[in-house]
């Protein structure tokens, strides 16, 4: 058995330039750091004993004779990707809910492949899996989906990702004085909206814009490199981090009119009131969760204001996609 744990991302900047359509032409940057708030994909060689052949258990079961039949894409499609010829039993387990943009389908893609890797005996790196979970999400499954994810999932930590023209991907780990790291995740709040969404619908709708918003999508990978240079400058001027997450914002909701909706801009406007000097709904839009910078001296006012939903508390981290148990005990009685 293997259980690998993979992290989930808040992306800050540059949402929207990692789609293939886009960065092809221009190329593309994202700054997104990885947190403390993971999904758990156990896996194992099904023993033979069963009537079936595969046991998939996430928010359902699913019981099957083969890898056609199951229904999950991503399990689907893993294995076929993979050519695993054996039965597994696969489980999920996350400590965020699906649809709620912090990049849960592709911590699971590249927490599976990694897992099933584990099982062929076969060590990846963190490189092979990130452009793997890509090539199973937009060439297998077909998802309208960026490339930012996969590669936040599998390397984990603070980081500026470059998409170059080519289809290459650099991924840049940023430098920041443990003082300055500290301030700055003081001044992140984390808020659920109570609202799900598919993140591929408000996707889909996004990319059929993009030719009339290549000025919007220039202007917010521009703000990949300020935010950058935020962050390696003085502890003061970190708030106006905050800011430009404003201003990118006001930019972001103008790509679709998926992205947001009177109840998010309600939440946004409350917040920016009490104190918030800026923020975004994470991942897609539409929903899931919502990122908050705050000074610390402005949190009780904000928490007060937002005191109807649920404060997530969390921490940014640096593993990435890992394994974190692994046990051959069943291939040691194997026969064959």
């Amino acid at each position: 058995m293997i259980i690998t744990r993979t992290p989930y991302r808040i992306s800050f900047f540059g949402g929207g330039t990692d789609f293939p359509a886009y960065y092809r032409q221009f190329g593309g940057e994202v700054l997104s750091g990885t947190i403390n708030k993971y999904c758990y994909i156990s896996c194992r060689k099904l023993p033979p004993f069963f009537e079936y052949t595969h046991h998939i258990r996430y928010s359902r079961i699913e019981l099957v004779q083969n890898v056609e039949e199951i229904v999950h894409p991503s399990v689907r499609e893993c294995l076929k990707f993979l050519n695993i010829p054996f039965g597994i039993e696969m489980v999920h387990a996350g400590d965020i809910p699906a649809m709620s943009g912090v990049g849960s389908s592709s911590s699971f893609t590249v927490g599976l492949l990694h897992a099933l890797y584990g099982l062929l005996g076969k060590m990846v790196t963190k490189r092979k899996l990130a452009f793997d979970a890509i090539d199973v999400e937009q060439n297998y499954i077909k998802e309208n989906v960026g490339s930012q994810d996969q590669c936040a999932a599998a390397f984990g930590g603070l980081n500026k990702i470059e998409f170059m023209t080519t289809g290459d991907i650099i991924v840049n780990p940023l430098t920041i004085k443990e003082t300055k790291l500290s301030y700055f995740q003081r001044c992140l709040l984390l808020y659920f909206t109570g609202i799900s969404r598919f993140s591929s619908e408000i996707a889909e709708e996004q990319k059929k814009n993009m030719p009339c918003k290549y000025g919007e999508l220039k202007i917010m990978q521009s703000f990949v490199d300020e935010g950058v240079s935020l962050l390696n400058g003085s502890t003061q001027s970190i708030n106006e981090f905050g800011e430009l997450l404003h201003e990118s914002w006001l930019l972001k909701r103008s790509l679709s009119s998926k992205i947001t909706n009177p109840t998010i801009d309600d939440i946004y406007a409350k917040a920016r009131s009490a104190g918030a000097l800026g923020g975004k709904v994470c991942g897609a839009g539409g929903g899931g969760f919502i990122i908050l910078f705050v000074p610390p001296e402005n949190q009780a006012s904000v928490k007060e204001a937002l005191s109807s939903l649920l404060l997530v508390p969390f921490r940014l981290e640096s593993l990435g996609s890992h394994v974190a148990f692994y046990s051959d005990s069943w291939d040691t009685h194997d026969a064959s």
